[in-house]
């Protein structure tokens, strides 16, 4: 059985607007996974006892927490896309 969107399908069968709409959907659900992903990793090095307010030290370990996710995500998207142009250009 072979998954929807696979090299088993060919592209020229597949509506470009369709495959347009399931690409902008797959990013979708990537930044949604990951966005999860970060809360709770950040919810478990930042939140010592879940109360019904945020003090200021855990709103600002939450913040410094997912910027610094954020940061490393870029960094590494945009030495994976040197690496990839370098490569094309050899």
């Amino acid at each position: 059985m072979s998954s929807f969107g696979s090299a088993d399908t060919p592209k020229a069968n597949v509506d470009p607007e369709l495959q347009d709409f399931l690409m902008a959907e797959n990013e979708r659900a990537r930044l949604s996974a990951q966005i999860h992903e970060f809360n709770d990793i950040c919810w478990d090095k930042c939140v010592d006892k879940p109360s019904n307010k945020l003090d200021s030290r855990t709103e600002t370990c939450l913040a410094n927490c997912v910027n610094r996710f954020v940061d490393t995500s870029l960094l590494i998207t945009q030495r994976f896309a040197q690496s990839l142009h370098k490569s094309q250009g050899m």
